[in-house]
């Protein structure tokens, strides 16, 4: 007799080889699983985040003042300064910062120096060093976004 392993071809008779083992995993079940569940999170997101309703109580007090104008110092490259848009010479810079820091309640505001590209260095640091000693610490430079990338 023949081995019982072999194949025939006639007619279906005899023994049929098994088929390979699928090594794949079929994801497409997977997926519409987490799509299902990506759109019920979508819809109960909205629900989650409503607040306790809650009726605040009346006060006197005002506002606080979010649309104050940020201190500005501004060099040109002749080297003139300007606080605000008002040219001021750099010997009454002191005491006129002085003057703006208590009318505006205090030295903690923060102050922008806008200087020119072409202004001389040393006009920058005399207007640094005058906030210094006006008892400005928080100052911030202004420059322009850099366009293109190119150096």
């Amino acid at each position: 007799m023949a081995a019982s392993n072999a194949v025939t071809t006639s007619a279906g008779r005899g023994r049929h080889r098994r088929r390979a083992v699928m090594a794949e995993i079929n994801v497409t079940p997977m997926v519409d699983v987490m799509l299902v569940l990506l759109i019920i999170f979508m819809v109960s997101a909205p629900l989650l985040t409503v607040g306790v309703p809650i009726d605040l109580p009346q006060t006197q007090a005002k506002s606080l003042d979010q649309d104050r104008e940020p201190l500005t110092l501004s060099v040109n490259d002749k080297g003139k300064v300007y606080l605000q848009n008002e040219e001021i010479d750099l010997d009454k810079l002191v005491p006129k910062l002085e003057a703006v820091s208590q009318a505006r309640g205090g030295k903690e505001a923060r102050v922008y120096v806008r200087g020119d590209k072409n202004a001389n260095y040393g006009s920058m640091m005399s207007v640094m060093g005058r906030l210094s000693a006006a008892g400005f610490h928080r100052v911030a430079l202004v420059t322009e976004f850099e366009q293109g990338g190119s150096k």
